[in-house]
């Protein structure tokens, strides 16, 4: 399998000679019958695990009744997705909204395939809002192609996504070089930086984008005063403030948003989610503010498959179970044990480890003094029978399926002190 995979697969992803067979619950199987621990969920995308009985039954009814109809038509499904994602942002807090809000407050959701595609809405929303609001400034014409306010700002260490428009804002060297030129009128701000507002953020620009967890990147987080800082300098200058969860939303970070905890005068206008919606089926989608969506008309943007019957039957049962006042505490327990548990290793292995512990929830990441050793403990961990990621140029990070247990957690910790000790050795 490996060699044809070899023979015609295009060869951009770096992958270990393994092939995964099967998996059930946080567990994972290659073809060789070895039997290896998921920390990694697909990229924090199977919220609810391998094989879920549930998703599997969702599945396969949808697929039996109708699977893809276009956005030509209404779905059954699509609304009832979208009603979900709106109520629950207004009871658990989000975009604006403080828990507890009412469940018709105003927010609208476009539904795409993927996180990138979720980012390349946002942006290009971002970008009309911005030339309306010029326009009603000025008394210019909002399609007027010497209209100013078109810039974008995004910071260092982003990630949202490799297609040319969310390349463009992903500020990687490694990633961009090969595909320069990309899109013009981008800055590049510093993560958590106060100082270089003002200057970073002003009245040219249309688009604010920033991940409130970072995920690609290291697994930093956003000071909430930083964020207040730039949603105050967005208002200020009338950018739209886009919050990239693809990876730390929909209670990765154990509340509905990373942002949900925060107060209301951080909260973005667009928020863009994808990985865990449909536990691994294709979905991305993108959620804002009425007076952001209310520049968007019929024809205005569109997909051939987003919103589909089956994205959307998938996603609606995925986040009803992942909203549930069970699971939810069931998250904040095994998430604090976790912690417990990592919190020791930079005490143990101090002359490896950085003294603090990233992300929060089941995103975490330990950060490693040398660059060298993030690989190198991926591939232990892996041997040993565990799957990690890197994240950055110096950390792992664990990103299980939502679904773990505290047996789960001390056999991967385990496993990550036995590989930290092979190299402190």
């Amino acid at each position: 399998m490996l060699a044809l995979g070899e023979q015609y697969l295009l060869p951009v992803y770096a992958r270990p000679p393994l092939v995964l067979s099967h998996g059930r619950g946080c567990w994972v199987w290659d073809t060789e019958g070895r039997k290896f621990l998921d920390f990694s969920a697909g990229i924090a995308v199977n919220a609810l695990g391998h094989a879920d009985p549930g998703v599997a039954e969702v599945l396969h009814q949808q697929a039996s009744t109708i699977l893809h109809t276009s956005n030509v038509y209404h779905n059954q499904w699509a609304p009832k997705l979208a009603e979900l994602l709106v109520t629950l942002t207004a009871t658990k807090g989000g975009l604006g909204l403080s828990p507890g809000s009412s469940p018709t407050s105003g927010a609208k959701v476009f539904f795409a395939n993927s996180g990138t595609e979720a980012n390349e809405g946002a942006l290009k929303i971002a970008r009309k809002v911005g030339k309306d609001r010029w326009a009603a400034a000025t008394g210019g014409r909002a399609d007027d192609p010497e209209c100013p306010k078109t810039g974008i700002v995004c910071f260092e260490n982003s990630f949202h996504g490799r297609s040319i428009g969310a390349l463009s804002v992903t500020s990687t060297e490694k990633y961009q070089a090969p595909f320069r030129p990309l899109i013009p009128g981008v800055s590049v701000g510093k993560f958590n930086d106060f100082q270089g507002l003002r200057d970073l953020i002003t009245d040219d620009t249309c688009a604010v984008i920033v991940e409130p967890v970072q995920g690609e990147g290291g697994v930093a987080a956003a000071d909430e005063q930083w964020l207040k800082a730039l949603r105050e300098r967005c208002n200020q200058t009338g950018a739209v403030l886009i919050y990239d969860e693809i990876q730390c939303g929909l209670y990765r970070t154990g509340t509905l948003w990373a942002h949900s905890s925060l107060t209301v005068d951080c909260h973005p206008d667009i928020v863009t989610m994808a990985k865990p919606l449909a536990n691994g089926y294709p979905i991305g989608a993108v959620l804002l503010r009425d007076t952001v969506a209310s520049t968007m008309t019929a024809g205005t943007h569109g997909t051939t498959f987003g919103g589909s019957p089956m994205a959307c039957a998938v996603g609606h049962h995925v986040l009803s179970r992942l909203s549930s006042p069970e699971f939810v505490a069931q998250i904040k327990d095994v998430s604090d044990y976790l912690d417990s548990r990592l919190q020791l290793l930079p005490k143990w292995f101090h002359s490896i480890l950085h003294n603090d512990i990233r992300g929060r929830g089941l995103i975490r990441a330990l950060g490693f003094r040398n660059e060298k050793h993030p690989g190198e403990v991926v591939q232990l961990a892996r041997e040993r029978g565990v799957f990690v990621l890197t994240a950055g140029k110096d950390a792992v990070r664990l990103v299980p399926p939502l679904t773990v247990t505290k047996e789960e957690v001390d056999f991967a910790v385990d496993v990550l002190e036995g590989s930290m000790a092979s190299l402190q050795n």
